[in-house]
């Protein structure tokens, strides 16, 4: 049964692992592979947000839930990173510094029950492709809401300081237009 303390205590065991990340991945898979518990816990994806359930120096643990075909520009995060998804799908551009900017590196689509993995260096934007919201549980393996990050502009593709209050922004826009994408009204 997926409990929100529980799954605190076993990331947290897991940092004192050889490789924390695969400790951390198997307890997100595990976490992600019945939508039903993570929603008993964590209640149905209804609105965009990033709701922190743990912060320390060592880990951050995340439910993001993505608004109906909300994206993120490109940002990264300096730390590794387990992404889980227990319902919607999430599209993943990945990139990679060049001289001048950032380049597109691939990318992937997690959907539901998928777990990916991403490095210390990963940059990637996030889009949800589908008009319903998505429900993803995210680990970080540090202080994700206080080292200093980088974001990109969607447009320029120009770095800049990463900014918590120009992301919780984007996702109050998305929650702004996802009654009209659910087709219903707010």
């Amino acid at each position: 049964m997926f409990t929100v303390d529980g799954f605190v205590e076993e990331c947290r065991a897991a940092l004192d692992e050889a490789a924390p990340t695969l400790a951390v991945k198997e307890f997100v898979g595990r976490a992600v592979a019945d939508r039903r518990e993570v929603t008993r816990e964590l209640g149905e994806p209804a609105r965009g947000q990033l709701r922190v359930l743990y912060s320390s120096a060592e880990l951050t643990i995340v439910h993001a839930v993505w608004a109906p075909c909300m994206s993120l520009y490109p940002h990264d995060h300096r730390m590794w990173a387990v992404i889980g998804i227990y319902g919607g799908a999430e599209d993943n551009v990945f990139f990679r510094r060049v001289p001048g900017g950032i380049a597109d590196a691939g990318g992937r689509t997690l959907r539901d029950r998928d777990v990916a993995v991403l490095g210390p260096e990963a940059i990637h934007s996030v889009t949800n492709p589908e008009r319903a919201f998505t429900g993803a549980i995210h680990v970080y393996g540090g202080d994700f809401l206080g080292v200093e990050r980088s974001e990109w502009d969607a447009r320029t593709l120009k770095e800049r300081p990463y900014d918590f209050e120009r992301v919780r922004g984007v996702f109050e826009a998305a929650n702004e237009r996802a009654p009209q994408l659910l087709g219903t009204t707010a």
